[in-house]
């Protein structure tokens, strides 16, 4: 076990947060999350990430106080997300260590981690991998995160806080795109070393058609793309309800310029997707609460995306650059050796679930490079119907009052889960969805502590008559 350089700071500035109080805790947290190509400890092959070590910091702050602990165990009980989403990992970790065992030699994997057959991305038989363990600690972690995040952003300081540490995380991922380019411009790519020291097989300098595929902080152009999507999700939604208008304004157009310098398939692909989003959500805003700058993107943003591909249209050397650049990136991904590789991943995966009957093959068994057939070959029906309920309860009701800034807030934050999800349907090999998601989740499932209390008030009102 070796603690790095960057965990050296992690702790430092834990011990400080621990002193400076639980709203300092929270926002370092959160910005802690944008550093995914960094180890703040390694074990052997295993990387423990600054976030991860940093939520112990933040569990410690908030053990300490009585309120924000009661909102985080009752986001546990029946019928709220955090109940499903403990199911899953209950049921996930289980699975991990029983279903390879119990189902071992029945179907043919391509392994997460390392199995009995050494480290290899070929086909082997079913049977325990290193990644059951490492996936079922994540999911843990996962769980515990949402916890925190959902006791902390149910009072107003702590969901400033939390607003506050995205904010800090949407401007690092910028930052960290910048100088992923700048650096690799004059050759000075060492100077980011310090949070390019996990133990993962980094992308950090490639090209496509001439242009660096940025990574920021990240392993690769795929994962920076998703964590974008994400950024954009949040800043553009903040800045339709009128929030912090300067900053998530530039932070959403800046996202929007990256994505498509990115030369990811899943920024190209998936920001389309996400875009129509938030459209539905300027409709929403523009009606209900009659936004001016709302109803101006309801409005230009059909005429302004008619103009620019008219313009594009009639310039035949913006479409041979444009078709090009969308060929290279998208439509001739499948025919890569990555994208054939991720296709037979996606085969075997659809295949562990058919040959299981449905039940999967544990958590962190298999590989894939899409979230929902990761989510079936590992953990089956029975995983797809507990994240489907804490999806639907954590993002699809109401909660506390409208057109209020916790309210806004969590719009923001469910349109950015979104973003990430779409980002995981594009390419996520695994079921764990990272704490950026969860802290995300854990906005957008929180309820204000007066909300609870009321509902409360009136749930034994109703039963005392």
């Amino acid at each position: 076990m070796s603690l790095e350089p960057i965990g050296l700071a992690t702790i430092a500035i834990g011990l400080l947060c621990l002193w400076l109080g639980q709203r300092s805790a929270s926002i370092v947290f959160v910005a802690t999350a944008v550093f995914g190509s960094a180890a703040a400890v390694l074990i052997g092959g295993n990387n423990i990430q600054p976030a991860h070590l940093f939520l112990a910091f933040l569990a410690a702050t908030v053990l300490l106080r009585r309120q924000e602990i009661a909102a985080a165990i009752a986001t546990v009980r029946l019928p709220e997300p955090g109940f499903w989403f403990a199911c899953l990992v209950v049921y996930g970790v289980i699975a991990a260590f029983v279903l390879p065992r119990l189902l071992a030699g029945s179907t043919l994997i391509v392994p997460l981690g390392i199995s009995q057959y050494g480290e290899v991305r070929s086909m082997v038989p079913l049977g325990p991998v290193s990644s059951n363990v490492t996936q079922s600690i994540y999911m843990v972690a996962d769980l515990i995160c949402l916890m925190l995040v959902v006791g902390i952003a149910s009072t107003r300081d702590g969901l400033r806080a939390v607003t506050y540490g995205l904010l800090a995380y949407a401007v690092a991922n910028t930052l960290f795109a910048l100088l992923d380019l700048a650096t690799y411009a004059v050759g000075a790519q060492r100077w980011l070393d310090f949070m390019r020291n996990a133990k993962y097989t980094l992308h950090n300098e490639e090209e496509v058609s001439g242009l660096k595929r940025i990574v920021g902080s990240f392993t690769e152009a795929s994962s920076f793309a998703r964590s974008t999507l994400g950024v954009l999700g949040f800043t553009a939604t903040m800045w339709l309800c009128g929030r912090h208008v300067r900053l998530t304004g530039s932070l959403a157009l800046a996202s929007i310029v990256l994505l498509v310098l990115s030369t990811s398939s899943t920024a190209i692909a998936g920001l389309p997707v996400l875009v129509v989003l938030l459209y539905l959500t300027a409709w929403h805003v523009a009606v209900v609460r009659r936004r001016l700058s709302s109803w101006a993107v309801v409005v230009l943003a059909p005429v302004l995306a008619g103009v620019v591909i008219t313009g594009i249209l009639l310039d035949n050397n913006a479409s041979a650059v444009i078709g090009d650049y969308i060929d290279v990136t998208v439509l001739n991904k499948l025919s890569t050796s990555s994208g054939i590789e991720r296709s037979l991943w996606n085969t075997a995966a659809l295949q562990n679930f058919l040959d299981t009957w449905g039940v999967g093959v544990g958590l962190g068994t298999t590989r894939s490079s899409n979230f929902f057939l990761a989510l079936l070959s590992n953990l089956g029906v029975l995983g797809l119907i507990f994240y489907g309920l804490f999806v639907y309860t954590a993002f699809l009701r109401p909660r506390g009052t409208p057109h209020t800034f916790p309210s806004d807030v969590r719009l923001a934050a469910r349109n950015a889960c979104f973003g990430l999800m779409i980002g995981d349907l594009l390419l996520s090999p695994v079921v764990d969805q990272g704490l950026f998601f969860y802290v995300l989740a854990g906005i957008a499932a929180a309820v204000p502590v007066r909300a609870r209390n009321s509902e409360q008030t009136l749930s034994a009102r109703w039963e005392a008559a």
